[in-house]
């Protein structure tokens, strides 16, 4: 039986390779990410992958249709690969993204067409999301907001966005290492 990721990966490259090489490396440092911590993650270590390299999807030119990668990820995810619903899921909500889609007026078909998975998944996707730059190598999640609000401006909407979510992503973040700590804490 192929794993999700065994499936994810070719769909991703298929769709950011060429047009998007950079967003292409960032996927793959996300998804690297979440081989990192796998551990918390138990049999949804593969999901958490699939979703990380998937995440970014929407942003490629044949998918987006609202300008919203989230949701235009998650619809093409749904729609036309015909995709496990939790990773279209996390796709959907990762990162904060109910935050950006409240901005864009896009939240409610955002919420109506796509349940949040758990607390634990959607952190866990935001921390790998949140500690790798757009070329895909580590960093921490407050130089990637300020990378992102430097890139975007801080009065664009991505920019207050971004800043908006800034306590939630940290939050997250914290969350994930607490489980790595206690996860490393327990004997084997």
């Amino acid at each position: 039986m192929s794993t999700l990721t065994e499936w994810a990966y070719p769909l991703a490259e298929s769709l950011l390779a060429e047009p998007l090489p950079r967003r292409w490396q960032h996927c793959l440092g996300v998804a690297a990410r979440a081989r990192t911590i796998a551990l918390i993650l138990d049999q949804d270590a593969d999901l958490l992958e699939a979703a990380a390299v998937l995440h970014d999807i929407g942003y490629a030119p044949d998918l987006a249709k609202t300008g919203f990668h989230p949701l235009d990820g998650a619809r093409y995810l749904r729609e036309v690969a015909d995709a496990d619903e939790r990773v279209t899921n996390l796709v959907a909500h990762h990162s904060c993204s109910w935050l950006e889609a409240e901005a864009r007026g896009l939240r409610a078909e955002l919420v109506e067409d796509f349940p949040r998975e758990s607390e634990h998944l959607n952190d866990a996707l935001c921390y790998c999301d949140m500690n790798t730059t757009p070329d895909g190598t580590p960093t921490n999640p407050v130089d990637r907001i300020n990378e992102i609000t430097g890139r975007y401006g801080p009065d664009s909407l991505i920019g207050k966005f971004i800043r908006r979510a800034e306590p939630e992503i940290l939050d997250c973040t914290g969350r994930v290492l607490e489980r790595v700590a206690t996860a490393k804490r327990q004997p084997m």
